[in-house]
């Protein structure tokens, strides 16, 4: 980019992209915010071990927090949530529970450009893409009114569309994951799990009693961190892949999956009854799971971001 304008026109160009897409060459990058520093995000590279830093979101929203994030179409999207900023003389929390608001970042033009607001205002929702398209559900339009609201979001068109509602809504944060391209929701602190196999068929309640924890989907199976250890999390059965006693006192971290590994990022070491300070991290260990031995090795720590993270999703360019 730094020889010529004609040659930094070529590699930003959609051409460029689109001739990439057709011989399935592909870079698979971490997309990570955190508490600190405020609406920032950085993105990892695993083939250079580096961390890169994108331009701050431009959200009218202090201290973005409980958002949705996911990416398709080789772009970031951002959605809802509201703000955690807390004003350090009173402690009152500055009244923005949530936002219909929806960003998304390009990283080959490198901007954050604000796309067709949701239906509806919500915090602490379920998130995820199934077929290109995103879709959400439940959640929080306040911090007392749950919804059991779905939309579904079409990026080439810019809309959002109403889809069947859950069937139940619980007074508990949800999150989304897909496995085997069925969308499924789960709330905190409770075994069933509400699944999507197609729009038009609705949602069915499942109870796989599936164990507590953070999870992350690595090729295509469910993998959970509970009580200090990786579990394999198939419908009920579960299998103990690894020990991770570390992250006992961890918390606050994200985990997902990239290609056939487990990625754990930041977080804070919380206080115990000998230390009562609290650490925020920016360290990165990583599993690997596709091999005959799971084994653990750390990644460069974030260089900007740090303690409790916000988003983490893999972007596909």
């Amino acid at each position: 980019e730094l020889v010529s304008r004609s040659w930094r026109a070529a590699i930003r160009g959609s051409e460029l992209f689109k001739a990439r897409q057709e011989v399935g060459s592909a870079e698979e990058l971490l997309c990570v915010c955190a508490y600190d520093p405020e609406n920032l995000w950085q993105m990892y590279d695993p083939l250079r071990d580096l961390w890169i830093t994108l331009p701050v979101l431009p959200s009218k929203v202090r201290h973005l927090a409980y958002f949705g994030v996911v990416s398709t179409g080789g772009k970031l999207y951002v959605l809802g949530g509201g703000s955690d900023d807390v004003d350090p003389l009173t402690g009152d929390q500055d009244g923005s529970f949530a936002t219909d608001e929806v960003w998304s970042y390009d990283p080959i033009m490198r901007r954050w450009a604000q796309r067709a607001s949701m239906v509806l205002p919500r915090a602490m929702f379920a998130c995820c893409v199934s077929k290109g398209k995103i879709i959400v559900a439940g959640g929080f339009t306040s911090c007392r009114k749950s919804i059991s609201q779905a939309e579904m979001y079409d990026p080439e068109k810019d809309v959002w569309i109403p889809i069947p509602d859950l069937h139940r809504t619980h007074n508990s944060a949800c999150s989304g994951l897909v496995i085997g391209g069925k969308v499924h929701v789960l709330h905190k602190g409770l075994s069933t799990v509400q699944v999507l196999d197609h729009i038009g068929s609705g949602w069915t309640v499942e109870d796989y009693g599936w164990l507590q924890g953070p999870m992350a989907v690595v090729q295509g199976a469910l993998y959970v961190m509970s009580h200090g250890l990786i579990v394999k999390q198939e419908k009920e059965v579960s299998k103990v892949v690894i020990s991770a006693s570390e992250f006992r006192r961890r918390i606050g971290y994200a985990m997902t999956g990239l290609r056939d590994e487990i990625y754990v990022i930041g977080g804070v070491i919380g206080p115990d009854r000998f230390n009562w300070d609290i650490k925020p991290m920016s360290d990165v260990d990583i599993l690997t799971v596709g091999g005959n031995r799971p084994t653990w090795r750390q990644a460069a720590s974030m260089t900007k971001c740090r303690g409790t993270i916000f988003g983490c999703t893999q972007l596909r360019i």
